[in-house]
């Protein structure tokens, strides 16, 4: 998947930290842009460089891509990703390997960016907003899928 960004230096990206860090930096627009001057360009880009990524990230109904790069291989290879040839193993969560923090993130990452956007590109901001409520809903129908799982099969009944 092309776009977002490596997680320190090296050839993996973490989604996790990923949306951290664009929900900070999209918090730290709604609350403070207007005192970023024309810093606040910059500031609109590598959001949108991220949730362009994380669009490509929810893409696919019932997945959202966790990581892309094997963490063990990439983490010893220091070199530009224009000259990498490592395969670019993506690892999504889903029904059946279930994630719901690093999907929650990304959605909130999607909401506090489509804040950000509504002031400045509508159509963008409804886009991103909408993909946040999907991947939200994801993280309910999975996690009530896990929680009944466990009251089913982990409940004491008793005959009384």
């Amino acid at each position: 998947m092309v776009g977002g960004y490596y997680d320190a230096g090296d050839n993996v990206k973490f989604n996790f930290p990923m949306a951290f860090s664009t929900t900070m930096l999209a918090w730290s627009v709604i609350e403070f842009g207007k005192f970023m001057g024309p810093d606040l360009k910059h500031a609109l880009d590598a959001i949108r460089w991220a949730t362009e990524y994380f669009l490509k990230a929810t893409s696919i109904p019932g997945f959202v891509f966790a990581q892309v790069g094997d963490p063990y291989a990439d983490h010893n290879c220091w070199e530009r990703p224009e000259d990498m040839d490592t395969p670019r193993t993506a690892f999504a969560v889903s029904r059946d390997f279930p994630g719901s923090e690093v999907s929650a993130e990304i959605a909130a990452a999607l909401a506090a960016s489509s804040i950000v956007y509504r002031k400045y590109h509508l159509g963008y901001s409804t886009r991103l907003l909408q993909r946040a409520i999907k991947v939200r809903l994801y993280i309910y129908i999975y996690m009530l899928r896990i929680h009944l799982h466990f009251l089913l099969t982990h409940t004491v009944w008793f005959n009384i």
